[in-house]
């Protein structure tokens, strides 16, 4: 019986055997398979050879241990499982090692689309918080506001343009991008300009293609590592996409979040000749998904929040804290998610984007930047009261170190800015409204 394992540092922690079923799990998942007992027959096998060692007295490592699983998953002809799961572990290796990925993505950056919203920030004096901190206290955040949302629809009238230069070829138009990029409200609104132009689409919700939560690898005790292309049926939503666009009906399936399990069907689906599907997804460019259907056939638009702002320091404003804060509202608002579940869970989603979703960008047809300087007053109002206790949370548990650095920043980030707790300001039609609440757009269809 193996009590205790010893840790990169030096710390004797307690030995959990589940810790190695839920990796050799992961890797398995990545690699499309999800046999659950067979990750447990592996962990058996590794058991047994800790059992057998020289030095079966003494605490093995968390090295000892990760070589271990590599021999006992090729010594079981698991051969693309034992590679995804060295791949893993050589990227934290890297990562420990303040080092670049390999597979990580960082510098598909779309430094077009990043003059274009520096640009627009000096045109309205808001290039730092400290602008910001101005035009709010000065008066001024309703023309802030006005002059946000109308760079947003200048960047949808662009996008949609391109769609109709190629009506007569498209059948399909993907919308993707990472968590809280703003999807759900490009989608809908492209779908109005398009309905406006003629063209009627028909939407396809993925979300219902997901795997029911039990066949999703756990991340310790208490989380589920579903922000992965895996954790989608892929193969049956590209069934169903290429079944569409011939002509056939599908019945597509209804997921419960609350349950988190497939339940039943949602309902029959069926694209019209003219008409052109449209999906709104996370991993839309993941080339799996939508594999079967000709490249001249689809259109792919990535979604992100550009945020071309700095702080007091010259640091630019991150991409990924904006869609945090946007994630934490939207997860408390309407999933009955904590901020601290949200916070703790990001590195998860963040880990997913960079490995699947940002190197895809490529891909992308057109880009549509949804950062709204506006926003930040407003998830000053709403998170920055309880990020303090967060912080001091997460500062005493080591495990936690991510979730503690990105809520430290992000306070940080409050510390520049006003509050402006006055939502009404907001237009009803704004991309915010996706994540506060009170939209007039009918995001239930």
């Amino acid at each position: 019986m193996i009590e205790m394992i010893i840790k990169r540092d030096g710390r004797a922690v307690p030995f959990d055997k589940e810790n190695i079923t839920s990796a050799v799990y992961r890797a398995a998942v990545a690699c499309g398979g999800r046999d659950k007992e067979e990750a447990e027959r592996v962990t058996q096998d590794v058991l047994a050879m800790l059992s057998a060692r020289r030095e079966a007295c003494t605490f093995p490592t968390v090295e000892e241990v990760q070589d271990l699983v590599e021999k006992a998953l090729i010594e079981r002809g698991h051969a693309r499982t034992a590679k995804a799961y060295i791949v893993y572990r050589y990227e934290h290796a890297l990562k420990r090692a303040g080092r670049e990925s390999l597979t990580y993505s960082s510098e598909n950056i779309p430094y077009r689309k990043l003059w274009e919203a520096l640009s627009w920030a000096l045109d309205h004096g808001c290039v730092s918080l400290a602008e910001l901190s101005t035009l709010t206290r000065e008066g001024r955040y309703c023309d802030l506001v006005e002059a946000s949302d109308a760079f947003y629809e200048r960047e949808l009238a662009y996008v949609t343009q391109r769609i109709l230069d190629r009506k007569d070829e498209l059948r399909v138009v993907i919308i993707a991008g990472p968590s809280s990029s703003g999807k759900t409200t490009t989608t809908i609104r492209i779908r109005e300009k398009l309905a406006g132009a003629g063209i009627a689409t028909v939407p396809l919700t993925v979300d219902n293609y997901f795997f029911d939560l039990e066949d999703h690898p756990r991340i310790g005790t208490d989380d589920f590592d579903f922000e992965t292309p895996q954790a989608l049926d892929l193969a049956l939503i590209d069934a169903h996409v290429g079944a569409l666009l011939a002509g056939a009906s599908v019945e597509v399936p209804l997921y419960n979040f609350k349950t988190g399990r497939r339940e039943g069907t949602s309902g029959a689906l069926r694209l019209g000749e003219k008409e052109i599907l449209l999906i709104d997804s996370l991993h839309g460019l993941f080339p799996e998904m939508t594999q079967s259907v000709a490249e001249e056939k689809k259109f792919r638009l990535y979604s992100e929040s550009l945020s071309q702002i700095r702080d007091r320091e010259g640091r630019y404003v991150r991409w990924a804290d904006v869609r945090m804060l946007r994630r934490v509202v939207r997860d408390f608002q309407f999933r009955n998610y904590s901020p601290r579940e949200t916070i703790r869970h990001w590195h998860l989603v963040r880990r997913a984007e960079l490995r699947y979703i940002v190197p895809q960008l490529r891909r992308a047809h057109a880009i549509v930047n949804s950062f709204l300087p506006y926003e930040l007053p407003i998830m000053k109002a709403r998170v920055g009261p309880g990020l303090a206790s967060l912080i001091e949370e997460f500062s005493k548990d080591p495990a936690r170190q991510d979730a503690h650095e990105r809520a430290l920043r992000v306070k940080t980030l409050f510390d520049q800015i006003p509050a402006v707790e006055d939502e009404s300001l907001v237009p009803p039609k704004s991309l915010l409204r996706e994540f506060i609440g009170g939209s007039s757009l009918d995001y239930t269809s």
